[in-house]
């Protein structure tokens, strides 16, 4: 009998059924991961009718151009040499430019899902000149067309764009006309023809406005490029291959200016082919994998963007929280194990098993809770309802209402620990490993005098 209820023996049964309710603990690490797919399927729905994250580049002109080659074929056995001249295509880009957004954002639901879309307003300048060293690119200036010059904007979701662009060339009003946009939004957006002969400079002005979702990038491109975006968004994230020279944030908004030089951008003024589209793996997050710092290749599209983030995203939230679910455990278990050890309880294996299961249960609650309340209420109910049942329990395990009141009080403090370790991310690891420090004392404080293995009991009976 001492051996059956032995402290080594009443620590193993603990520990084992510990261990297998990491089972169900790694089950709701996979239903937060389902939920949050759902949710992301729920915004790419929204996104799907409204438009998605948007890529804005240009304008570009493009003239036409004759060139003339070479070659030589075999007729009737004799070489020939015949002159061949193909249209080619010039891509100029400006010597400077200006945009300025205003993204309006607004929350859109489906069922218990949102998402953050808005409405961008652009209005931009570029000026244009051909350049005086042309034939170093290859193109003779007398071959160009400039009867059928375009102006090219890009837009990466041309289903956001909105029937009020506005594109005006040296004074004189053109016309939007879809398609032909640029290789740097996959082809996508509009163009307008342009009536220039290339004497002088040409300045364009223009206005439009898209839908969109998740964020806005700009290409810049050209020998100066300034953008300026305003927000009444309080939570931005910059991001991309460029960061702003200036910006600002309160919880009004945000105001952030780029300036980027052609120097910066390592791009040639003028071309014959288009740039193709940016290297998204080289542009992260702010404090991410694509600002570590790695070089960009010279003549790469590059991007500025801005990310409109979730101040709180709960599924990430949650998930942190279910990490925290063995400390849960085993604070919880170690604290029926002194009573038992210590205070003479004798807590039963399936006790044990059915205040583990209401520890598991708290996440499932957190996470239900969160997807309709918020984060913070659901934790408050999830903490609360478990913190409860497992009180009343406790008072029937133990015997008594003043241990049960104990383990009130530590589920109570595990919970309130928990919440400020998912509050303060950066000082999380520090805090943990304090109360891990600090748990460990006490434990081995009182527990000092317990014979794990009951040999020195047997001892002392055989000696008498």
């Amino acid at each position: 009998m001492t051996t059956i209820r032995s402290p080594g023996r009443k620590l193993g049964i603990t520990i084992l059924v510990a261990v297998l309710l990491a089972i169900p603990l790694l089950a709701i690490y996979a239903l937060v991961y389902d939920r949050q797919d759902q949710s992301e399927t729920a915004r790419a729905s929204v996104a799907q009718g409204w438009g998605g994250k948007q890529l804005l580049a240009g304008p570009v002109l493009v003239i036409p151009f004759t060139e003339a080659s070479t070659e030589t074929v075999t007729e009737n056995g004799q070489p020939r040499t015949r002159t061949i001249e193909s249209r080619q295509l010039l891509y100029l880009s400006p010597t400077r430019q200006t945009l300025k957004t205003a993204i309006d954002p607004e929350r859109r639901q489906i069922s218990i899902y949102e998402s953050v879309v808005y409405r961008a307003v652009n209005q931009g300048t570029a000026r244009f000149a051909i350049p005086e060293d042309l034939n170093r690119y290859g193109v003779d200036r007398t071959k160009l067309d400039f009867s059928r010059a375009e102006l090219r904007f890009g837009v990466s979701d041309a289903r956001g764009l909105q029937p009020d662009a506005r594109i005006s060339a040296n004074g004189q009003k053109l016309a939007a006309e879809p398609g032909k946009g640029l290789l740097a939004t996959g082809g996508s957006g509009f163009f307008a023809f342009v009536d220039w002969q290339g004497e002088g400079a040409l300045d364009v002005s223009y206005s439009y406005s898209l839908n969109g979702s998740g964020g806005l990038s700009f290409v810049p491109r050209g020998g100066e490029s300034e953008w300026s975006i305003t927000s009444p968004w309080p939570h931005p994230s910059f991001a991309g291959n460029f960061l702003p020279a200036t910006h600002d944030i309160n919880a009004d908004g945000f105001t952030a200016r780029y300036a980027i030089s052609n120097l910066a951008l390592g791009q040639a003024m003028a071309g014959r082919d288009d740039f193709g589209a940016p290297d998204t793996a080289s542009g992260a997050r702010r404090g991410g994998a694509g600002m570590s710092g790695t070089p960009v290749a010279a003549g790469v599209t590059q991007t500025a963007s801005i990310n409109l983030v979730e101040p709180v995203d709960l599924y990430s939230q949650v998930n942190r929280a279910v990490k925290y679910g063995f400390l849960f455990i085993g604070f919880t278990f170690l604290a029926f194990l002194m009573f038992d050890l210590v205070g003479g309880a004798a807590v039963a294996a399936a006790e044990y098993l059915l205040v583990g299961s209401g520890l598991i249960l708290f996440f499932v609650l957190l996470l239900a809770f969160a997807e309709v309340v918020g984060f913070a209420l659901a934790y408050l109910v999830a903490g609360g309802a478990i913190t409860g049942l497992l009180t009343a329990y406790s008072a029937a395990v133990l015997g008594s209402w003043k241990r049960a009141q104990m383990i009130a009080a530590l589920l109570a403090g595990l919970y309130a620990v928990l919440y400020v370790l998912l509050s303060l991310e950066a000082l999380s690891l520090l805090i943990g490993s304090v109360l891990l420090f600090v748990a460990l004392a006490a434990v081995m404080w009182a527990t000092r005098r317990i014979d794990w293995s009951g040999l020195r009991t047997q001892q002392e009976s055989v000696a008498e």
